[in-house]
Formats: structure tokens, sequence, C-alpha cells
């Protein structure tokens, strides 16, 4: 059975919805990459180097990243050679399983929120301004209001003008207090009022906003840091999850911006928003396979529940959803054949 076979079992029934959000996500990514990789297979119908080179120039341009895509290319080498592979079909779904294999590969870490039942649990949203933060942070607690779950939002984002309002707005629209001080306050005060207000009435999950720039880099890595101390002094352990929100449509700025906040805050998880309007939504891969960070959420459009849980699998059906196609069709065509 061929690798997309496997994956359209696996999200047939109650998962279909949840991995047609990632197809329609995936849509700008495909069309480049997939085409791209599907005229490879149709011009060069044998595995030979060449074909290998020109993969890695389709796979670099969707922002795999240069490490991610030399070890692809050494896996599919191995693979080709350990089964004999002499010509290129069935080379979409080798390329996908292979993608998997290097997303699930390294140490292990759980792409769920860290949220245990009978604490607060405390998330801090960090990430440069313009990156979808705020949005991020209301998708986030709808989500996890419609899970049953109290949740409270802290406006620690106080430098940046509507960032206040714009959290407001949506803790009105998913029925979540906003805990918030007058814009220009510390940022670190408005959350230690949110952790102290969140214990007072028992709330499951507090999601702190923060800020996305200061005067310089060197003042926002220490504020974090300030926020950072005042969440464990409060509470143990906490915060429980620092999760970095990045634009998808940044490609490999989206991976130095990890690496820079990931310094100072301990990054658990990342939030790639926007992967709908990018056709490089290789940078998922680039970011786990550069940093071991999971990338815990997506952004898959623009409504309230585009925000969706990272799963590998129903990434890489976004990503070749037009190859599991192709891939059924030809097995028709060969059926046809055959009953005639």
């Amino acid at each position: 059975m061929s690798f997309f076979k496997k994956i359209k079992d696996k999200i047939s029934g109650t998962n279909e919805v949840v991995a047609e959000k990632f197809k329609d996500g995936l849509t700008k990514t495909r069309d480049s990459f997939t085409s791209k990789v599907n005229d490879l297979v149709f011009r060069f119908r044998v595995v030979d180097e060449e074909f290998f080179e020109e993969l890695e120039e389709v796979l670099l341009q969707a922002d795999v990243g240069f490490e991610t895509v030399m070890e692809l290319i050494d896996l599919l080498k191995e693979e080709v050679q350990r089964k004999n592979i002499k010509n290129t079909t069935g080379m979409q779904s080798l390329i996908s399983e292979k993608l998997v294999e290097i997303y699930n590969s390294g140490e292990v870490v759980s792409s769920e929120l860290n949220i245990e039942e009978g604490r607060l649990n405390v998330i801090l949203m960090v990430g440069v301004n313009g990156v979808g933060k705020t949005t991020t942070i209301g998708k986030m607690a709808a989500r996890l209001t419609n899970e049953g779950k109290t949740v409270m939002l802290a406006a620690g984002d106080t430098f940046r003008a509507g960032a206040i309002e714009q959290l407001v707005v949506w803790g009105e629209r998913t029925g979540v207090e906003v805990v918030r001080q007058a814009e220009g306050s510390d940022p670190a005060a408005v959350i230690f009022d949110a952790v102290k207000a969140a214990k007072k009435r028992n709330v499951d999950v507090l999601i702190c906003d923060t800020a996305g720039r200061l005067q310089n880099k060197v003042n926002l890595m220490n504020e974090l840091e300030k926020v950072h101390r005042i969440i464990g002094r409060e509470i143990e352990d906490a915060p429980h999850e620092v999760l970095l929100a990045l634009d998808a449509t940044t490609g490999q700025n989206a991976l130095i911006q990890a690496q820079t906040f990931n310094e100072v805050t301990n990054v658990t998880g990342i939030v790639l928003t926007k992967l709908d309007g990018t056709a490089k939504g290789g940078i998922v891969l680039a970011i786990r396979n550069k940093l071991d960070i999971p990338v815990k959420f997506v952004g898959l459009g623009e409504g309230i529940d585009d925000l969706q849980p990272f799963d590998p699998e129903k990434y890489v059906y976004g990503l070749f959803a037009n190859g599991l196609e192709m891939e059924e069709a030809e097995e028709l065509e060969t059926e046809t054949e055959e009953d005639k």
C-alpha cells in the first residue's frame, strides 16, 4: 500500500473535515511545489542524479531549508537503492513518506498543548508585531472555550497602538474576560494582575499577550525575560507553554526569528500563521528540523476555526493531495484496461 493510501485511510471519517482544511490552506504551496514535483516525475521518468538535483531546487524554493533538503535527498537515494527503484512512478508518495519521517525524527516532543486539569495553565504568546499574534490568541481562546475550558486573556502588549483594544474585541467575541491596563503600562504588571485574577476565579487557562517590538531587540528580550520570571514566581513551573507566533509568508526570516526568541524564552512550540497565504509552506519542516521545536498550530485561513493543531500527516496530505488524486486516477485507468 502506498503512503498516500495509508494517509487517506487514517484521515477518513472524523478527520476528513480537518484534512480538507489542510488541503485548502496549503493550496498555494501545493500549486507551486507539488506541480513542480509532478512535472519532474513526468519529464524524467527515470530516477537519476539529474532528477535529484532538480528535486533539491524545487524543495529549496518551497523553503524546506538546506539541511532538511539534504537529509531528505539522502533518505530518498538510500530508499531508491534499497528497493532498486528505476523509474519515477510513485516518487511523490515516497517523498511524502520521508517528509513525515524527518518531521517525526529527533527528540520526541508532543504537539499537544501542555494543559492539565486542576491547575491554572499559563500560555505565554510571543512574536514580533504583524505576525498575527493577537488574532491567534483570540482563535486559541475560542478553541479552548469550545473544549469546555474557562479562559482568561492578559493584554500584555501595552506598547503597540490598538493591541489592547484588539484583544478586548476578541474577548467579547469569544466570551472571555480580558485583564488590561492603560496603553504604555508595564506589561509585567498587567500579567501579574492577570495571574492573580485567574487564580481567584479558578480559571483553567490564562493566555498572555506580549510586546512584539520595543526600542531595540535587547529591550524586547529583557521584557520577555521579566514577564517569564514573574509568572514563574507566582506559579511553579509556569509558563507551561511559550508559543512563538511566526508568519509563514516570511519564509526563512521566520526561522531567524525563532532562533532569536528561543535564546531567551525557551520556546515550547510554534504557531505558524498565514500558512494559507504562502507558496513556501515547507518552512514547517525547516523549523522543526533546525530548532527541534514542534509546530503546535497552523493558521489555514481567516475563519475563527481555521487555527488547527498541526499534524504532519494531514500537512503532507495537504501538500500532495493532487498526487493522491493522480494515483487513484492511474489505478482506475489500469483497472479499466484490465476489464477490457
